[in-house]
């Protein structure tokens, strides 16, 4: 049998108040709630824990035996609530790549608050995180959604960040200030990081099926760095994103692609039973800079469009 300890805290107000109106005024509570409790713990316990006079509510053999063993239940409550409120432990926020612009959004919103604390985690994406999320290793997580999530796990769009081509500066295409994405039809895209069962490969699947566009994933993937000289030395073209810090190469260029502009969408995902005091502020922060997708302008893979078209209010507690 399992202690409700409401009903025991109920107890000790009244032994120590006397009387059923006062103990319940101290839990905030209304008297016959009182009486309920006591009443249940009672029936837990086999056993007649008080009586009533006119005095006040008076303890029975068995109540003067418990009283003890009850005040140490409510204290020990008490003492790990205490501990928990006043732990101050870092919002910790998963991201997949440093390099990534999901870094830039957590920069922003740590410049908006005082005196907050915030730990960054690297992963592998969506795959480690909704572990780490429903195991409370992690309070936040900016990745593409892809399938369907855990029942207490939510997310909110987070942005879209646009995709551009990397080419060498000798490629036919270097001197464009834009590629048309229908351009691209036939061409093949190296992308050695692009791992089996992620979700950025998945995307970038999509991508190729909607234009016609080969994905070369052959590694091995040492790295940006191996990437980047690929690109610059090795005629090969690549996909990655504006605000992606890859290293300085002399022979690369970046060119946006458009008409319609693919973009990567990255949510913002957490677990609905979380209660990290900031984390709450990092929501409403996402949902304040999130500018929606435009279809006119902008293309999505299929599943991903409909939480991108407009700004929703994150369901929180």
């Amino acid at each position: 049998m399992d202690l409700d300890l409401s009903t025991v805290r109920a107890f000790v107000a009244v032994t120590e108040d006397r009387y059923f109106s006062e103990a319940a005024a101290r839990l905030g509570i209304s008297q016959q709630a009182v009486s309920k409790r006591i009443a249940k713990l009672e029936s837990d316990l086999g056993v007649r824990l008080l009586f009533r006079s006119r005095n006040g509510a008076g303890l029975t053999e068995d109540g003067r035996a418990f009283l003890h063993h009850a005040r140490a239940l409510v204290g020990i409550a008490d003492q790990a609530l205490d501990l928990l409120r006043s732990r101050r432990r870092a919002l910790r926020v998963d991201v997949l790549d440093t390099r990534l612009p999901s870094i830039d959004l957590v920069r922003a919103f740590h410049q908006t608050v005082d005196d907050v604390e915030i730990e960054v985690i690297t992963s592998n994406g969506l795959r480690s995180a909704r572990g780490a999320l429903s195991h409370g290793s992690i309070d936040a997580a900016l990745a593409r959604v892809s399938g369907t999530l855990e029942e207490d796990l939510r997310h909110v769009p987070a942005y879209l960040e646009p995709v551009h081509l990397l080419v060498g500066r000798d490629h036919p295409l270097a001197d464009r200030r834009h590629v048309e994405v229908e351009r691209l039809s036939g061409v093949t895209v190296w992308m050695p990081g692009n791992v089996p069962g992620s979700e950025w490969a998945e995307f970038y699947r999509f991508l190729a099926d909607a234009f016609d566009i080969r994905i070369d994933a052959s590694g091995p993937d040492f790295g940006w760095e191996y990437f980047v000289e690929g690109i610059g030395s090795g005629g090969r073209i690549g996909f990655v994103g504006p605000g992606c810090r890859i290293p300085w190469h002399p022979g690369t260029v970046q060119i946006p692609v458009v008409e319609p502009a693919p973009v990567y969408p990255y949510s913002l995902l957490y677990h609905r039973q979380n209660h990290h005091p900031v984390l709450a502020r990092l929501i409403r922060f996402v949902e304040s800079t999130f500018r929606p997708y435009d279809p006119r302008r902008q293309w999505l893979p299929d599943p991903d469009r409909a939480a991108f078209l407009e700004p929703r209010s994150a369901e929180l507690w």
